[in-house]
Order: C-alpha cells, then structure tokens, then sequence
C-alpha cells in the first residue's frame, strides 16, 4: 500500500476480531516503527506487546481497577482542560461514537461500559503498551512516543490491519506495570490495541472528519 493510501485508510478502530496477528507479521511492524526519529536519536520507547493469556489477565486487571477507582496515570490528562473549538471537536468525537452503540447521552451505565470496552482493548487479541523513561519535563520523549505510535499504527495501515491509540490505558500505569513486571521507572504514556477490523462492529460505521490544511496551518513568504 502506498503511503498516500495508507495514511487515508488508517483510522481508529473500535471492534476487531479474535483472530491474532502472526507474530512475524508484528516484527515487521516493530521494524518500521524502530525507523522512528527522535530527539537526538535517543530511540527512548519501551515497547511491550501483550498477547494470549497475559492479555487475559491484564484485560481483568484493568477492569478490576476500573471499577474500584483505582486509578494510576503517570501523565495528567482531563477532558475538561479542552476549550473553543478542541472542546467542540471533543464532543463531536463523543457524540458519533455513542451514537454509532445507540448509547443515549443519559444513559451513564451504557457509557460507563463503551468506557469500559477500552479495557477489553476493543475485543482485539492484541495490545501494545509504550513506555518512556523520564527525561526533564518528558515533553520531548513524549512526543518521540508519540511519532512511534504513528509509525506503529501506519505501519500496520500498510499491511491492512488495525488499530487504535488508547489514551485510557495510561490512567492505570501502576496495575499494567504490576501485570508485566515493569519498574516504576517506566512511565506508561498509551497503549495501542491493534488486529484485524471487525467490519460488522457498529463502533466502526463512522469515521470522523478532519478540519481544512487552511485552519492548522499558516504560510510565511
């Protein structure tokens, strides 16, 4: 797939099927995602991908956290410090995937469980989560994580598989470090589930659009 094709077709996907990716499939992805640039060529990510049982029990774990409040992020993150048009873009993105299981906006148990659905990494049989190392205020090694992940998910676009960023699966570090035997010097930024679409899913009937080149970005001559 070309690259003006894959980075089109990718997108977030929200249902995929139990069927796993082959794991030399997953080195290949590995191997692109390591051509990442980053600052200084430090290549700080920490890549732990999660399959078969060791799946199982951190899926349980995470659901178990989540229901007793237990959580653990090493980075802050609220919706509510969104505001103008990234809080309207916020709740766009909301809206059409509620709308997309027919969850209506009172409707708390029905979204406390599409919430919960991240933690059953979408039904995908696999997860990769991204760790950092701590580096001043992280705002720079965060952003290599960043381009990995994207390499990562383009990579995976390429080979006509799946998969979605889930910026979730950080609010609880501390349980996913307990379940893989990570340090706490590990920092977890995000996790990424990816697989093979479920194209019946209705999580994946809508796509949401992005804003004109003119609104983002400004030429100086």
């Amino acid at each position: 797939m070309s690259f003006y094709d894959a980075v089109r077709v990718r997108y977030a996907t929200r249902g995929f099927l139990p069927k796993p990716v082959p794991e030399n499939i997953i080195c290949e992805v590995l191997e692109d995602a390591q051509l990442t640039p980053s600052n200084c060529n430090t290549q700080p990510w920490n890549v732990h991908i999660v399959s078969g049982a060791k799946r199982d029990e951190m899926s349980e774990a995470l659901h178990r956290a989540f229901n007793a409040n237990q959580f653990s992020p090493d980075f802050s993150f609220s919706e509510a410090d969104y505001f103008g048009v990234y809080t309207t873009r916020e709740k766009q993105n909301g809206k059409a995937y509620f709308e997309s299981l027919g969850i209506q906006r009172d409707d708390i148990a029905g979204r406390h469980d599409a919430a919960g659905r991240n933690l059953s990494f979408f039904d995908s049989p696999q997860v990769a989560f991204l760790f950092l190392p701590t580096f001043g205020d992280n705002i720079r090694v965060a952003a290599d994580i960043g381009m990995y992940g994207q390499t990562f998910l383009l990579s995976l676009a390429a080979r006509g598989l799946a998969g979605i960023p889930q910026t979730m699966l950080g609010f609880f570090a501390n349980t996913v470090r307990e379940v893989l035997g990570v340090s706490q010097e590990w920092k977890l930024l995000f996790g990424i589930s990816f697989g093979y679409e479920d194209t019946q899913s209705p999580a994946n009937s809508y796509r949401n659009g992005r804003v004109p080149v003119s609104d983002s970005v400004t030429f100086h001559r």
